[in-house]
């Protein structure tokens, strides 16, 4: 099985709260391989939605580099930030958000639940199933044979959740269980699922 906690949560209290399972950190911390599943990590090369021949070095660029602010329109820097630092950028400096623009010459502002629809998730989707196979595997290995515990900073599966941003974590586990939410297959609110974590 494979569970999601926050990583802010002491190591301890989790170990107690999964006996024996394995612990894999997979935010823009994380110290060991599996950091490459993170949004921030500069894999480069994904397609940039709506955007012919337009890459960028991480799926963060891209949600970043879309977003449009009072002050600020398509930042295509975002794109090619392979740092994993000073990607967010935010409203103290670029005023409220817009929305995020349909592609690099898009003329349509998506709101917040449609960017993560067909923007957010379809470019992490690109990431596992093009750069991070390997991690896949053997997360859905080791899965079958004990309990997995990804840790993300934020946990928030509910992808019609606006008030908190997405878990990344949960979109890895729901793409092992071959259940990853699209907008032709979206997952149905929270409080009608039953989760295992």
């Amino acid at each position: 099985m494979i569970y999601i906690e926050s990583k802010r949560k002491k190591v301890t209290s989790i170990e107690r709260k999964y006996p024996g399972a394995l612990i894999i950190d997979v935010t823009s911390t994380s110290n060991s391989r599996f950091v490459q599943l993170s949004p921030f990590y500069p894999h480069g090369g994904i397609p940039v939605p709506f955007s012919p021949g337009y890459a960028s070095m991480s799926v963060e660029g891209i949600w970043q580099g879309l977003k449009v602010f009072q002050k600020s329109d398509v930042d295509l820097s975002c794109f090619s930030n392979a740092t994993m630092r000073n990607i967010k950028r935010t409203v103290r400096r670029f005023g409220m958000p817009l929305g995020h623009r349909k592609g690099v010459s898009g003329t349509e502002l998506l709101g917040y639940l449609d960017a993560r629809f067909q923007i957010y998730l379809p470019s992490y989707l690109w990431v596992l199933q093009n750069k991070a196979g390997a991690l896949i595997d053997e997360i859905r290995f080791l899965s079958k044979e004990k309990n997995v515990v990804l840790l993300d900073y934020d946990t928030n599966s509910d992808c019609f959740n606006e008030k908190k941003p997405v878990s990344h974590a949960s979109l890895i586990k729901f793409y092992i269980e071959d259940d990853y939410p699209t907008m032709e297959r979206p997952r149905e609110p929270e409080g009608q699922l039953s989760f295992d974590f």
